[in-house]
């Protein structure tokens, strides 16, 4: 292989700024902003691509494929320990599935491995800390430790089988924390143990309950006896009670809530005074059927593996909202009745359009929606925050039908229902990330993260005024942590071009920004406890992730901390994709996608291979290390024998905005094979690709992507892969689908127009289909279907290739060696 040049041009114009729309009570997303999207190709900077050793393994499908601890076994999770004075990352163990822990700081290379003993001193599962505490905390493997800042030993508070967690600050010297349905206090200084609260779903006992029946009511009228009894136990009772009430050193706070319910989350405020206690029907979510046949066991028998349900099968889910009084022992429901747009019917049109292809007449309704706490899926953070001040506390709803989000307040001494501080409404749905939100530290001020403009920005409220848009532009702003001053805010976004992502800072007050780094790639960060570092995660188009760390002072440069890519993967001379940007014939805003081109100077028509990512939400054409990792390698196989690939960010991709994620709602797999469209039309126009030897694959999202291209544009590809893949939604889980298809129950309309298996009868090329058969994920079931569909569709050029002991993401490296080289001779043969 031919070493490449690359080069990188940097974007010097910034982006036009995004539109802002705030209101208090009801904000919607809007169209994107008019921007002159940068379409400038980007490449790798040979300075930053891999150094190249002398080439010492050979590039073969074989070496792909095998286990990816040949690569190096790069750093993971990256933190600071608790007291913050070590850098720290989880390294897998060459050979196994362990991962060690590892302390590393400058100049100290890959650090060294911590010893077992030392684990619960570097490492948490939770941890607090905050500058008006004289103390850290945290819980390593349930128990609960504390530290006194600046100096002293780590101090063991638990020690019991117990698991503990929702761990927070109590009162003043204290810290408090969950095991099971019960809240605990210790102090930190003294060691005082307390049980704060308990709740039960349960009836509350009762000494003496009145008779149930008849003969009951006739044995307390003719027995003596009965009625001393029942007398005795309510004495017993009020004497209990009354020790409850008088006297302090007695745990009295014990709820019983409906005995119908279940758990959904708990929090306690720092004062100790209330707690919120929010439960859901306690019913089954999936079936007797609902399993998954396991064919390769230990004993040779056959296991039924139990599995979620599907979406097909969803019912409605209502959270209910408790506060707890632990002053008086009281407790109440909170309503959602004063949320504006509660019993809003948002699905009045699509309700309407799918009754009238029924021959129905559909009336719109204004019945209370079903709503909940929303649990974001990438951001950690809880959906119940109070203050510091003990009295306010914030909670993050949703709907059920995924079309608003409220960030609701509460206090908690003088209130009885919510207060709106934001709504978001959006006609698709709802994104399930950028929901992150907090308190500033020294005032009753929220912040949150929204997609209102178009562009998931930072916002901060105060609880009684307007809210205030500190960032905007098209770009994305994640990941963001308030400094402890409440003067700035650091965050992860995509500023200057939609594959890059570097870390910034931002005065809250002023909205003035600054770049912290200038890495030009994909990079993560954690603050420093004491805010003077960052601790870095920084990859490129062909460097896996490795650490760096930031001194937070002026004019300071990254420094990188490990060195752990082998010296076998650095030998290799690795095509770098270039990030392009394709015009779309749909949209203003161009198709960002890789493109891998052969490096030879043949004049000769080429063959292509259009890899489709999977998930759907999620970027790729990026410039730093993919998770697609084998694939990037087996696409610089494909360009060494002349193949060009292309790898598009197609609409519904991570990266680029509401828009373009929201482009697919109620029709998966039209706006993406309109993008592939375009996609093939540009590598045929400008990279010298035969229209007639083009062929796609991809997983998961991927496969179904490659379903719906050979099914509905047969001559768009002359062949096509589809692994671990989709062929009706109907069968997939409930978060995911029922956001972009709404319910089968509510939708079918959008199911049958996003299924594969209802347009079988549009292939007509060559189909290769790769199902492993314990996929939790996505059920070996929808690859069976579609077979016997195209069976009875009497189809010929079809094959399926299982994988016995494979989930959704294969693990066996000959697995991964079969299913390419599957896909290979796939593409061998009809391109």
């Amino acid at each position: 292989m031919n070493k490449t040049k690359l080069s990188m041009t940097l974007i010097a114009a910034a982006f036009v700024s995004g539109c802002v729309a705030t209101a208090a009570d009801s904000n919607t997303v809007s169209a994107s902003p008019s921007s002159n999207f940068n379409t400038t190709t980007m490449t790798q900077q040979t300075a930053n691509a891999a150094p190249q050793q002398a080439q010492s393994v050979e590039l073969t499908m074989e070496q792909i494929m095998s286990d990816p601890d040949w690569l190096g076994r790069q750093p993971q999770d990256a933190f600071f320990s608790p007291d913050g004075k070590s850098m720290m990352y989880y390294r897998k163990r060459e050979g196994s599935v362990i991962r060690d822990l590892y302390a590393t700081g400058i100049g100290q290379g890959n650090g060294d491995k911590v010893p077992l003993a030392s684990l619960h001193e570097m490492s948490f599962d939770e941890k607090i800390d905050d500058k008006d505490h004289d103390f850290i905390a945290w819980i390593y493997e349930g128990d609960v430790f504390a530290k006194m800042r600046g100096a002293g030993a780590t101090i063991q508070l638990t020690r019991d089988a117990a698991i503990a967690r929702n761990l927070s600050y109590f009162q003043e010297t204290g810290i408090s924390y969950q095991v099971g349905n019960a809240f605990y206090a210790i102090d930190v200084k003294t060691g005082r143990y307390q049980q704060l609260l308990s709740w039960a779903f349960a009836d509350k006992p009762q000494a003496v309950k009145p008779p149930k029946d008849y003969i009951a009511q006739e044995q307390l009228k003719l027995i003596q006896y009965e009625n001393v009894q029942r007398k005795n136990r309510q004495d017993t009772e009020d004497m209990r009670n009354a020790i409850k009430s008088a006297n302090a050193a007695v745990m009295s706070s014990e709820f019983y809530l409906d005995k119908n319910y279940q758990n959904v989350l708990a929090s306690i405020s720092p004062s100790g005074n209330h707690a919120i206690v929010v439960t859901r029907d306690n019913v089954e979510t999936r079936s007797d059927t609902d399993i998954m046949p396991d064919y390769i066991e230990e004993d040779g028998r056959i296991a039924a593996k139990p599995v979620r349900q599907r979406v097909a099968d969803a019912k409605p889910v209502n959270h209910y909202v408790y506060l707890l009084d632990l002053q008086n022992g009281t407790q109440r429901k909170i309503s959602y009745v004063n949320l504006p747009g509660y019993n809003e019917d948002v699905l009045e049109d699509v309700k309407r359009e799918n009754a009238e292809r029924r021959g129905e007449t559909y009336t719109a309704n204004r019945l209370p929606r079903d709503i909940g706490l929303l649990f974001d899926w990438y951001n950690t953070g809880m959906p119940i925050r109070w203050h510091d001040n003990g009295t306010d506390v914030a909670l993050m709803l949703e709907a059920w039908d995924n079309k608003d989000r409220w960030l609701v307040t509460l206090d908690v001494a003088e209130d009885t229902s919510f207060t709106t501080q934001h709504r978001l409404h959006d006609d698709a749905w709802i994104n399930y990330r950028f929901n992150q939100f907090g308190w500033l530290e020294d005032s009753e001020t929220l912040y949150y993260l929204s997609e209102e403009s178009g562009y998931a920005h930072l916002y901060v409220k105060p609880l009684e005024g307007e809210a205030r848009q500190i960032t905007s532009g098209t770009y994305l702003v994640d990941n963001v942590r308030i400094s402890g001053d409440d003067n700035h805010a650091y965050y992860k976004a995509n500023k200057k071009h939609p594959g890059i992502y570097e870390i910034y800072r931002t005065n809250l007050t002023t909205g003035e920004s600054v770049a912290l780094t200038n890495l030009n790639g994909m990079t993560d960060f954690v603050v420093s406890p004491n805010e003077d570092a960052l601790l870095l995660t920084h990859s490129k188009l062909t460097m896996p992730p490795e650490l760096y760390t930031l001194e937070l002072t002026a004019d300071a440069q990254a420094q990188k901390l490990s060195s752990t890519v082998s010296d076998a993967y650095l030998s290799i001379d690795w095509q770098a994709p270039s990030i392009v940007a394709i015009p779309s014939s749909h949209t203003e805003q161009p198709i960002y996608s890789r493109v891998y081109l052969p490096t030879d100077n043949s004049t000769e028509k080429r063959r292509a291979v259009v890899f489709n990512h999977g998930a759907g939400y999620l970027q790729n054409a990026h410039m730093g290390w993919s998770g697609y990792f084998r694939e990037y390698m087996y696409h610089n196989l494909l360009v060494s024998q002349g193949y060009v690939v292309l790898d598009m960010d197609f609409r519904a991709s991570a990266g680029y905005g509401r828009d373009w994620r929201t482009a697919i709602y109620r029709q998966m797999g039209t706006p993406e094979i309109q993008d592939l469209k375009d996609g093939v039309d540009w590598i045929v126009e400008n990279a010298n690709v035969d229209r007639g030897r083009i062929g796609t694959y991809g997983g998961s999202y991927g496969g179904f992507l490659t379903f719906m291209a050979l099914f509905n544009e047969p001559e768009l590809f002359q062949a096509g892969a589809a692994l671990r893949p989709v062929s009706d939604w109907a069968h997939y889980n409930t978060p995911y689908t029922s956001n972009i298809l709404n319910t089968p129950d509510v939708d079918p309309i959008a199911y049958e127009r996003s299924s594969p298996i209802y347009f079988a009868e549009g292939l007509n090329k060559p189909l290769l289909m790769n199902a492993p058969m314990v996929d939790d994920n996505v059920f070996f079931v929808d690859v069976v279907r579609l077979v016997q569909r195209l069976i009875e569709l009497e189809k010929e050029d079809f094959e399926t290739a299982i994988y016995p002991v494979e989930p959704h993401g294969f693990v066996q490296p000959s697995s991964w060696l079969d299913e390419y080289r599957r896909i290979h001779k796939l593409f061998e043969t009809h391109l």
